[in-house]
């Protein structure tokens, strides 16, 4: 046996760690998602709290691409309340998502941890 294939990487173990690579990238991925939903969030939450100080009376638009258009009070209420729980919604969503692609990381993450404490190979053949 040469020393080099002593020092090889296991194919099992490329593998896993190419899917420990990829889980973290999954993870970066649904934090900038759920970072963009907390700041729709917050610009809902600011346009309802000043849609709310607006009188009857007074004139209200919605920006619609490049242009604002007038509309009603009330319409513009129901639209906000929508996009606000459609927001609640997919950061609830994104909660889970991260919390399983949490899991799987500290999974792989301790049987990655055994493979290069030890001989290097795994004591059974891993299963995916």
């Amino acid at each position: 046996m040469t020393m080099n294939n002593s020092n090889e990487v296991p194919p099992w173990l490329r593998e896993q760690l190419a899917r420990f690579e990829q889980l973290q990238q999954n993870l970066q991925a649904i934090l900038a998602s759920k970072q963009q939903i907390d700041a729709e969030s917050s610009e809902v939450d600011r346009a309802i709290a000043e849609l709310k100080k607006a009188t009857e009376t007074d004139a209200v638009y919605k920006s619609a691409g490049n242009i604002l258009i007038k509309s009603k009070k009330e319409d513009l209420m129901k639209d906000l309340e929508e996009r606000k729980e459609l927001s609640s919604t997919r950061a609830t969503v994104l909660g889970k998502q991260e919390q399983r692609v949490r899991e799987s990381i500290k999974e792989l993450s301790t049987k990655l941890e055994g493979a290069l404490k030890g001989s290097g190979t795994p004591t059974s053949a891993p299963s995916n």
